[in-house]
């Protein structure tokens, strides 16, 4: 039995995610246009046939639905018959969304299959991210009351509007601007003391220089020494300059040979929402022979965190991520890619990025 299973935790409430999932308007900015057919509201017609791994629209039946925790569709596509099962299961900081489809009749080439679960990846940790945050963005009035809190608005059920009004931006770019000058004020502040400090310094440090070179120069001078003198004078230099080019080259090809990099790296932000973005690694081995053992090391901006990670396993320091995975075959490439929350608005893409100390191409 083939199928396909992706799971994202997002930083919404149950609720939120659940009108993502069943309000058609919405259904069709983050996954695909949907139409009710004859029969019920239980039927439906999934446009799908444009998105990877999926070669026709899906005639889609939901039998069950509790909400805001389940629905289940039995689908029709192509001749082939599957089970879609969509759960929202709260968590501590939001809730967790998994999708399931269960292939009952027929069968999924490999590379349509591939192509499928691509497809609700995307959708999942791209454009629903982004729907929820617009969503989360609609219910808050951004004017503080007396209390300085933010109160929430009651939920619309269209979406035709367009976002909040650049009216109501205007606090998050007010505060933003003024954080700036507080840092940049704070940064000044730091560096003006700092001023005075190497005056004092640099007299003491050159005098021992000056005293102690002239102190021992004269010692190996004495007149009672001229021949023993001359002896070691001539087979010092003689070794030194022979040992100095002999290690050097043996040295320089050795160390040289497995840090020169044989693969490369290139970054792209392929999504952004409002707290968020999501990014996409592409490593590429344009030389002969497979590679392996390959690490990516990139750094989240401040408060950044990762929610999901395909294509590689990975390990998180702090805002250190350390991404690696299988063998890249020679002439192919591995790719993966990473969504991240808790960021600046104004942030869509990290701080940095290198494999093998060789910095992304992109960003």
């Amino acid at each position: 039995m083939t199928e396909i299973d992706v799971q994202v935790d997002l930083f919404h409430p149950a609720d939120r995610v659940w009108h993502a999932l069943t309000d058609r308007a919405l259904l069709a900015r983050w996954f695909t246009e949907v139409e009710p057919m004859a029969g019920g509201r239980d039927r439906l017609l999934l446009f799908t046939a444009g998105l990877p791994g999926f070669d026709a629209a899906v005639d889609a039946e939901v039998t069950d639905r509790r909400e805001p925790e389940l629905i289940a569709l039995r689908c029709l596509e192509g001749g082939r018959r599957s089970r879609l099962t969509c759960v929202v299961a709260p968590t501590a900081e939001g809730c967790r969304l998994s999708v399931r489809e269960v292939l009952e009749h027929g069968g999924w080439a490999e590379e349509q299959r591939e192509g499928r679960e691509e497809s609700y990846r995307q959708a999942l940790t791209g454009r629903l991210p982004a729907i929820l945050d617009w969503l989360a963005f609609r219910q808050v009035d951004l004017r503080r009351g007396e209390a300085g809190m933010t109160a929430e608005l009651p939920v619309t059920e269209g979406v035709d509007d367009e976002p909040a009004p650049a009216r109501r931006r205007w606090p998050l770019l007010v505060g933003g601007l003024v954080g700036v000058v507080l840092v940049a004020g704070a940064a000044v502040w730091a560096v003006l003391p700092a001023d005075p400090e190497p005056v004092a310094g640099p007299a003491p440090a050159p005098s021992p220089t000056a005293t102690a070179t002239p102190s021992r120069t004269p010692q190996p001078t004495p007149s009672a020494r001229p021949t023993r003198s001359a002896s070691p004078s001539p087979s010092r230099p003689s070794r030194t300059p022979s040992a100095t080019p002999s290690a050097t080259p043996s040295r320089t090809p050795s160390s040289g040979a497995p840090s020169a990099p044989a693969l490369t790296a290139r970054y792209e932000t392929v999504s952004t929402r409002l707290l968020g973005y999501t990014g996409e690694v592409v490593v590429d081995n344009p030389g002969g022979v497979p590679v392996n053992g390959w690490k990516v090391v990139v750094t989240l901006a401040e408060g950044g965190s990762l929610t999901d990670v395909s294509g590689a396993d990975w390990r998180q320091e702090g805002q250190v991520v350390t991404f690696s995975g299988p063998s890249v075959p020679a002439g192919r490439s591995r790719t993966f890619t990473f969504a991240v929350r808790d960021v600046d608005p104004l942030t869509r893409a990290p701080e940095d990025c290198a494999l093998g100390g060789a910095p992304c191409a992109g960003l």
